[in-house]
C-alpha cells in the first residue's frame, strides 16, 4: 500500500520509516506509544520551512517584476491549509494516515489541516532520505505545478482592509477575539475588527488567524 504512495510521489525511499514516520499523526502516536515525539510534528516543523525556502526561490526568479509583497501573498497562497490539503487528495494520502481511532472517527483522514500537516512531513522525509533534490522534485510536481499567476486564490483579507484603510491617515485597525465555541479537536473562533474603535465586520473560523480573515472579508465587502 505505501508502495502506491511512493508511486504517486515519484520517489522510491530508501529508509521506508521516514515515509511512515510522516504518515503518522500525534492521535496515533499518543494511543499506541504515548509518545508525541514518534508522530510526523517534528518532520512538520522541517517541512513547511523546505517548502517555504523552494517555493520563495522559484518566484523570486520566475517573477522578477514582482514587488516583495506580491511575491509573499503569491507564496501564501500556494503553501497555505488549502493549497496543501488539495496535494494531498491528488496523492490520496487520506487512506495512507495513521490516525487513532478518536481521530480515524472523526473524519481525520478528509480534515484539511491533518492532510497539509501531512503533506510537510512527506516533504521533509524526502529530503532527509534524498537530500534536497528528493524534496525538491515533490514541491515541483504537487506545488510548483499550479503557480497563481493571475489570480491569487487564497486572498489576503487582512492585507487589502489594511492598505484600503491607509489611504487616510490616522486609521487604526485593531482585532479582537469575541469568542470561542466547540470541542477542543473543531474549536470555532470569532473575532470583530473595528476601524478607530468602530465595529466593521466579524468572522469565523477554525484558528484566530482564519477568524481574522474572515473578519478582515466581512469589513472589506462593508466598507467598499
Amino acid at each position: 500500500m505505501i508502495k502506491d504512495l511512493e508511486a504517486a510521489l515519484g520517489y522510491r525511499f530508501q529508509n521506508i520509516t521516514l515515509l511512515q514516520n510522516a504518515l503518522t499523526h500525534s492521535s496515533y502516536a499518543n494511543e499506541r506509544w504515548h509518545d508525541s515525539l514518534l508522530s510526523n510534528e517534528r518532520l512538520e516543523f522541517l517541512g513547511d520551512s523546505i517548502l517555504g525556502m523552494v517555493v520563495a526561490e522559484y518566484l523570486y526568479r520566475t517573477f522578477p517584476d514582482r514587488p516583495e509583497g506580491e511575491l509573499t501573498r503569491m507564496r501564501a497562497d500556494m503553501v497555505c491549509e488549502t493549497s496543501l490539503a488539495a496535494v494531498a487528495d491528488r496523492l490520496e494520502l487520506g487512506k495512507h494516515l495513521l490516525l487513532g481511532h478518536g481521530e480515524d472517527r472523526l473524519g481525520g483522514r478528509n480534515r484539511a489541516s491533518i492532510l497539509a500537516d501531512a503533506v510537510e512531513s512527506v516533504i521533509a522525509a524526502s529530503f532527509l532520505d534524498g537530500g534536497m533534490e528528493a524534496a525538491r522534485g515533490i514541491i515541483q510536481r504537487f506545488v510548483l505545478s499550479d503557480v497563481p499567476v493571475k489570480r491569487l486564490h487564497n486572498v489576503d483579507y487582512k492585507t487589502a482592509l489594511q492598505e484600503l484603510v491607509q489611504q487616510k491617515k490616522n486609521q487604526v485597525l485593531t482585532y479582537a477575539l469575541v469568542g470561542e465555541s466547540g470541542p477542543d479537536h473543531d474549536k470555532q473562533f470569532r473575532v470583530e475588527v473595528s476601524l478607530n474603535g468602530k465595529v466593521l465586520g466579524a468572522g469565523t473560523g477554525s484558528s484566530k488567524k482564519r477568524a481574522e480573515q474572515d473578519a478582515a472579508r466581512t469589513a472589506l465587502e462593508a466598507v467598499k
